[in-house]
């Protein structure tokens, strides 16, 4: 340990503690290089500091960092602090904007920083301009919050929703996991039988209006993978059905298509099918565009005109002037 004063040493006590409860004196002095007798010495100063360092008698036994009222000084080393600054501008937030949450929250972080440490990661914050995400969507933190502690404790909540195409509704489900993925939050659920929307969901979070957190409680699936079982149920239970055969095997699709636009299936050796739904059929036909192979909307009529439309604008705009003219009634 670098550290050599009692208070440093104390701190680092107190993040030695946080990262393994129940360690011993003996332990401890080993971690700090100093011998027990001051390693309990520098306990006495975090509670001497209000900080509630509790102690176990046994085998088992050890200090750790009981729940407090206050929460306990953090210390960070260089490659930490910097790391946080990298994660905060890698999510596009404007770290530099203190009348944003994530801003200021950064903000206090430097200021409690030592001098040398705050230096480095000030100099980052400043000098770097994260390009905006125009894909990305921020949620209510307080929404995502609710849901992340409803599915954590297990218990089932109603909520508002509105999708993009503007139809909105009131559904009941059981909460398994918020997911973020691309930029967006993902509400991953289990739409109650008794609803109409029942079955496997994915809800983006910045678009439920509402959320009331109930006192039933759920039993969540086992063994799930919520960033498999998101990809797979993106596409399902949205007004508009898709269907689309495309001339390639379905490994080829996949190479080019984003995930969650529905199942794709094989056909035979030379042709696959994706099956699912969409609350915006113009978005969607924009996806299928991305395709190396020839495909065919079959099912989905708002898709269909979508496509017929898309397909259009991109005729028009790498025709000449005289195929224009022909192609005009």
């Amino acid at each position: 340990m670098e550290a050599t004063n009692p208070t440093a040493r104390a701190l680092l006590s107190l993040e030695l503690l946080q990262e393994s409860p129940g360690t011993t004196a003996e332990r401890l002095g080993e971690r700090l290089g100093v011998s027990s007798r001051a390693a309990r010495r520098y306990v006495g100063i975090l509670r001497e500091a209000g900080i509630p360092v509790e102690s176990v008698r046994g085998p088992y036994g050890g200090y750790r960092v009981g729940r407090g009222l206050r929460l306990p000084p953090l210390t960070f080393s260089a490659s930490e602090a910097l790391g946080l600054v990298m994660a905060v501008l890698d999510g596009h937030h404007d770290a530099g904007d203190t009348t944003d949450p994530v801003g200021s929250a950064l903000a206090k972080i430097i200021r409690a920083l030592p001098e040398d440490v705050a230096a480095q990661a000030e100099a980052v914050r400043r000098a770097t301009s994260p390009a905006p995400d125009r894909a990305a969507v921020r949620p209510d933190p307080a929404t995502a919050a609710a849901l992340v502690r409803a599915s954590s404790e297990h218990h089932r909540v109603r909520l508002s929703y509105a999708s993009e195409s503007g139809r909105e509704w009131t559904v009941q489900v059981d909460p398994w996991a918020v997911v973020v993925r691309h930029g967006r939050w993902y509400l991953l659920c289990l739409a109650r039988p008794a609803e109409q929307d029942a079955g496997v969901r994915t809800y983006r979070v910045d678009r439920i209006r509402e959320l009331e957190v109930l006192a039933d409680p759920f039993t969540p699936p086992t063994g799930i993978d919520p960033v498999a079982l998101l990809e797979e149920h993106l596409a399902s239970g949205w007004e508009h059905s898709t269907e689309v055969v495309v001339d390639a095997p379905a490994d080829e699709v996949a190479h080019h298509l984003a995930g969650g636009l529905g199942r794709l299936e094989q056909v035979d050796a030379t042709t696959s099918r994706l099956v699912g739904s969409t609350s915006d059929p113009w978005w969607y036909a924009q996806q299928l565009v991305r395709l190396r192979a020839p495909y065919r909307v079959v099912g989905g009529p708002e898709l269909q005109a979508a496509a017929r439309e898309l397909g259009a604008r991109l005729w028009s705009a790498g025709a000449t002037e005289d195929e224009v003219d022909r192609a005009m009634p």
